[in-house]
This record gives structure tokens, C-alpha cells and sequence, in this order.
């Protein structure tokens, strides 16, 4: 594993040997697992957080199963060493509906993941009419399908895939002019009106569509409730680490990418915590197509 590192003005690596319990690495494609970091933190804001992004391989929504599969555990084969992390975050819905039995099969710590959040959307709907925004990948699957089958039953479920919202999304953030048209394109399959009543439920099965959900509301054809599994993921890891031990001073955040670093001032505005440097991993095996 090559390690090549930067932060503003320095070198630095990421200090694993100094890091103390708890240490959470939260991981997607880009930086849409921000909106999970960020809620995550908010709960648990004394602890040490990574938060790595596999830049190389951005975006997923479009990768085979396998290739997916494999991808993902061998940029764990490098973060997992280098990070020495209490918990993992699969910051993800495409990765998470497909990789988590084997990489909890893989590694003795604990792997919290990120999928479609069927189940709040439909005991919440009133039309009982929901959409699930989502790539191609997290639509394709079976994980996706039987979510369906167990928690939506009394609801009509329009599954609705995105090619380049993730895409937007990340040009949004950056500050590149997004034309609304595109963004609305991308949504307007999720607003479905029938006799018997419309869509008043969407799930952002996308952690990157979050952070521009103030966009998508003010694109929206009519209010719905925009469905965000963040909250229920912070949740879940302050179940398996506990509770924060006292309010403490938040610890500054540490950056890591397998390709283009991540703009640490951009992570900053995004998440309100500071950046203490940056890292890039190459693993030994390339992107598989």
C-alpha cells in the first residue's frame, strides 16, 4: 500500500497511532457520505473520526455487482489497517446493499450500513404513494427489492434511478453552476399523480441527495416529505459505541481518498469541523470496469 499525503501548507499522515476509542470511519464514493458524518457527529462529537472517500472509483451507481464487490473490500483491505477503526459507516446505499455480509464476514469490527429507507417512508405516507430516488445499482438490487416486499405492501413503491444526481450533487457543492433543469429532470419521475391520490413520500436512497435537498424542495412540483436514513444511522452507532461520555471539544477531522484528494475547505463548510489533513491511498489492485 503507497500512502501519499497533504494537507494546506504541510505533509501529514492520518495519526492512527495516537487515536483513542472510539474511532469512526465513515466511507462512500465521494462525499455524499458527508450527510451521514454529519449526524453522525452530532451524537457522538467526541469522537475521532476518518472519513475516506474512494475518488478513484467515483461513482458506483453505474459498477457490476462483482466488480463493486470486490472494489469495496480492497479499499478496506487498505483503510482498515492504516485507520485501526472501533466501527465502520458504509456512508453508501449502492455499497451497503451489496457489500456488507462480506465484509462483515471479513473484519472483527462492527460494519453499520446505509440503505433505502423503505420502511419510515411508508408507515409515514399518508397517500401511502412513495418514490425511492436512488443510482442504478441501489435500484437494481435484490436488497432493494425485498425491503419492498417486508416494510411496503400497503404502498405503491415507484423506484426511480438517477444516472448523474450524484454527479450534480458534488458539482453543487463545489460551487460549479448546476443548471436547474438538470436537477429537476432527475426528480420529476418521483412526483406521480393518479386518481386515487399522489406521491407525498420520497426516499433519498443516495447519501449525496441530502445535501442538496434544499434544491430538490424548491424544485419539487408539490411538498413532500423528503425521507433522510442519517438520523437513524447515527442512532444505530451510538447503540453499538454508547453514548458520548461528556460534550468535549469536537476533534478535528481527518481526510482519506484512493484518487483526487477531497477539498478540505469544502469538507469543512460542509460539515462545520476542521480539517486536519489529508491522505491518499492507492490500492494494489486497479478499479475493475
Amino acid at each position: 500500500m503507497a500512502i501519499v499525503t497533504a494537507s494546506a501548507g504541510s505533509c501529514a499522515v492520518v495519526p492512527t497511532t495516537h487515536l483513542r476509542s472510539p474511532t469512526i470511519l465513515v466511507f462512500d464514493s465521494g462525499l455524499g457520505g458527508l450527510s451521514v458524518f454529519t449526524e453522525i457527529a452530532r451524537l457522538r462529537p467526541d469522537a475521532h473520526y476518518v472519513y475516506a472517500a474512494d475518488t478513484a472509483a467515483f461513482p458506483y451507481g453505474a459498477m457490476g455487482e462483482a466488480a463493486l464487490t470486490a472494489r469495496v473490500g480492497e479499499v478496506m483491505d487498505d483503510l482498515v489497517p492504516l485507520v485501526r477503526p472501533d466501527l465502520v459507516v458504509i456512508a453508501c446505499n449502492t455499497a451497503s446493499t451489496l457489500a456488507l455480509p462480506s465484509l462483515r464476514a471479513r473484519y472483527a469490527v462492527p460494519f453499520v450500513g446505509t440503505v433505502p429507507a423503505i420502511k419510515p417512508a411508508c408507515a409515514g405516507s399518508v397517500s401511502k404513494r412513495i418514490s425511492v430516488l436512488a443510482t442504478p445499482g441501489t435500484v437494481r438490487r435484490d436488497y432493494t427489492a425485498s425491503l419492498i416486499r417486508e416494510f411496503a405492501g400497503a404502498c405503491q413503491v415507484v423506484l426511480v434511478p438517477s444516472d448523474t444526481l450524484a454527479g450534480l450533487a458534488e458539482s453543487v457543492l463545489a460551487g460549479i453552476p448546476v443548471d436547474d433543469a438538470d436537477l429537476r429532470r432527475e426528480i420529476l419521475p418521483c412526483f406521480v399523480r393518479d386518481a386515487g391520490g399522489r406521491t407525498d413520500t420520497i426516499v433519498l436512497a443516495c447519501t449525496h441527495y441530502p445535501l442538496i435537498l434544499g434544491h430538490l424542495t424548491r424544485l419539487a412540483p408539490w411538498p413532500v416529505s423528503w425521507i433522510d436514513p442519517a438520523p437513524a444511522i447515527a442512532r444505530r452507532v451510538v447503540s453499538l459505541l454508547g453514548p458520548a461520555a461528556g460534550a468535549g471539544s469536537p476533534k478535528p477531522l481527518h481526510l482519506v481518498a484512493t484518487g483526487a484528494p477531497l477539498d478540505s475547505e469544502l469538507v469543512s463548510a460542509v460539515t462545520g469541523r476542521r480539517v486536519a489533513a489529508s491522505a491518499q491511498i492507492e490500492p494494489a489492485r486497479r478499479v475493475a470496469s
